[in-house]
């Protein structure tokens, strides 16, 4: 039976904490990390009433993607749902875990499963984030090198979208001379040596530099290993907030609209007109994607789907594009079903449920 710091360690390989946005409070927020999982209930929010239905299920563990601690708190006395929720959990001895804008900015993630939903093609990261890379240069004698660079790229270096093990090398000459307390793997102690290396560059995750840099370490025959670090203004192509794609066929404006209601299984939506213009391009952002308005316009889309939209907000269309806001709830729901695929791939034959609460405060009149 798995751990709790064994989902915890498959979900945050699925969407590092290193990509929650600075205001976020992603990762574990109750629970012991050593303790045996019982089962798992999935949901968008962790409220009393999710924790009530993980009881009745056997399950010590809620993973969600909204925190249910997000601001400080700074007392337990049950006066807010937050409090009621977390001294619930605690008192059934339950953990709780959130996936928020991590699951947001990953190529997979939230907006990755709305683009699924509506059909998109050619999809693509819309706001790209930067300074999540690195590049890393090092030093090593050409005997050595495949021995090294299995190691590093087994830390997860040289990842480049579908493409693994990247690297560039070109070959030439290192010079040095071991001081007399050294202990050098080639040369002797007062000596000039020469060793023909491999220079050797690749790029990884910014996050991942402490592991890489381990694993050289450890690979390299060298006890002083030369190299660089330096932290690349290029934007990373997986990592992000919102998508883009294209619908396999252009839509009338009233076409995309029923398409979009009957795909997330809407009630309703607010949206803007773009005239007689057709929708073919269509941008995404799960949860409140306003920000995102600007970006949308300038990737070429037709029309942008997100949700909480203010009113002044939706005159930033500017009658180039359609903003069809669908609501947060909406929008977000079906992060249940990345975090059960992402489970259940990792641990098969154990209890995974999708919560059969529907936990959106927003209830619709016709």
């Amino acid at each position: 039976m798995p751990q709790i710091k064994d989902i915890v360690r498959v979900l945050e390989q699925y969407a590092p904490l290193a990509y929650q946005e600075s205001y976020d409070n992603a990762g574990l927020q109750t629970g012991d990390v050593n303790d045996e999982v019982t089962g798992v209930l999935l949901s968008l929010d962790c409220t009393e009433a999710v924790i009530k239905e993980a009881i009745e299920k056997g399950c010590n563990m809620v993973v969600a993607h909204h925190p249910v601690i997000f601001k400080g708190v700074k007392s337990l006395t049950g006066k807010s749902y937050v409090e009621r929720t977390i001294i619930k959990a605690i008192q059934n001895n339950i953990a709780i875990y959130a996936s928020h804008t991590n699951l947001d900015s990953v190529h997979n993630g939230v907006n990755a499963k709305i683009a699924e939903k509506i059909g998109l093609k050619n999809v693509k990261v819309l706001s790209k984030k930067s300074h999540t890379l690195m590049q890393l240069a090092f030093f090593v004698p050409v005997a050595d090198t495949e021995k090294v660079l299995e190691a590093v790229h087994e830390a997860g270096a040289g990842q480049i979208g579908e493409y693994s093990d990247c690297s560039f090398q070109v070959q030439g000459t290192g010079r040095f001379t071991p001081s007399e307390n050294a202990d050098p793997t080639i040369g002797e102690r007062g000596k000039p040596e020469q060793v023909q290396e491999n220079r050797i560059e690749m790029v990884f995750p910014a996050f991942k530099q402490h592991i890489i840099m381990d694993a050289l370490l450890k690979a390299h025959p060298y006890e002083e290993v030369a190299h660089f670090l330096t932290v690349l203004e290029n934007p990373n192509q997986e990592v992000g907030i919102g998508m883009i794609g294209e619908l396999e066929n252009e839509l009338t404006e009233e076409a995309f609209l029923a398409y979009l209601k009957q795909k997330m299984n809407l009630q309703g939506l607010r949206y803007t007109t773009i005239g007689n213009k057709k929708v073919k391009k269509v941008a995404v952002c799960g949860g409140a994607g306003s920000f995102l308005i600007k970006d949308a316009i300038r990737s070429g889309a037709d029309a942008f789907v997100t949700g909480d939209v203010k009113y002044h907000e939706f005159f930033d269309a500017e009658g180039k594009l359609m903003i069809a806001d669908i609501g947060h709830y909406e929008s977000e729901v079906y992060t249940k079903e990345i975090f059960y695929g992402t489970i259940s791939k990792n641990f098969p034959n154990f209890a995974v449920y999708l919560s059969e609460i529907n936990t959106n405060p927003i209830r619709y009149t016709y």
